[in-house]
């Protein structure tokens, strides 16, 4: 597996809704970022929509990136049909072979019979790339392996996130359990869980990559055995810190530590031809 970065490893540093930085993160930075940490892939996913680029932008990104010897790949949310022909356009002119999709939204949750009738709808739209469901907290590993199972096509995967299911009370092993052989794309992305003051409850709080309860090692080596898992990608969740600036300064540092971490696991060794 390539080792890449996500946007959402700078969650932070490009900001959110309600919650921007003075001067939030664009794409070159997360491309500079990727060659200073040793990435060779950049996942940009929906908190850095790339459907609101122009087509310049677009061009520039692809240009840049090109010259910086970096992979992209494409990530959004919200699973339609007309927004997976959007998305699979925006892959083909920045050269994805992968789409990375989050199923539902804010206000968008389709039922398990929609989800399926829209995964064959999508078929005929991924002739040039694959299609990547992203497990989150609604969906169980066994709803997900279900419907993959009767879909039944080699251009619809997983992109297995090793955190978002424990929104859905599943632990990791359950989760590769029912999905590993369909993973595509990984997203790793470590966490601590502790009980609270009170005893009554836990709280659950990412960590770098390495220093968290995640198998990082064991995870690698089980994915390494399906060809069809070709990325791992660094996510991150981390907490705030006192200020603006401290946070973001935190958020950096987990990602050279992560990144540190991870690179002599997931470098292959002909990355370099």
């Amino acid at each position: 597996m390539k080792f890449g970065i996500s946007s959402y490893a700078f969650g932070w540093g490009i900001g959110f809704d309600g919650a921007r930085p003075e001067r939030p993160m664009d794409e070159h930075d997360l491309l500079r970022n990727a060659v200073e940490l040793g990435a060779s892939i950049v996942q940009i996913a929906d908190n850095m929509p790339l459907e609101s680029f122009s087509p310049k932008r677009l061009q520039r990104l692809c240009t840049t990136a090109a010259a910086s010897g970096i992979q992209l790949e494409v990530g959004a949310r919200r699973l339609t049909i007309e927004r997976l022909k959007l998305y699979t356009e925006i892959a083909q002119s920045v050269g994805s072979s992968l789409v990375r999709f989050v199923i539902d939204d804010a206000d968008y949750q389709p039922s398990v019979q929609q989800i399926r009738d829209l995964l064959f709808e999508c078929l005929s739209e991924l002739d040039s790339v694959i299609l990547a469901i992203e497990n989150h907290d609604r969906l169980s590993a066994y709803t997900l392996q279900s419907l993959l199972e009767e879909v039944d096509s080699d251009r619809i995967g997983i992109c297995l996130d090793t955190a978002n299911s424990l929104g859905a009370g599943e632990g990791l092993d359950t989760v590769l359990a029912a999905l590993a052989p369909w993973v595509v794309n990984l997203h790793i992305k470590d966490f601590a869980i502790g009980r609270i003051s009170t005893k009554m409850g836990f709280w659950i709080e990412g960590r770098p990559a390495g220093a968290g309860l995640l198998k990082i090692h064991e995870l690698i080596d089980q994915l390494n055995k399906n060809p069809r898992c070709q990325s791992a990608i660094l996510e991150l969740w981390t907490p705030s810190a006192e200020t603006w600036e401290a946070t973001i300064r935190k958020e950096a540092q987990w990602v050279r530590q992560s990144c540190e971490y991870l690179r002599p696991l997931l470098t292959p060794v002909h990355d370099h031809d």
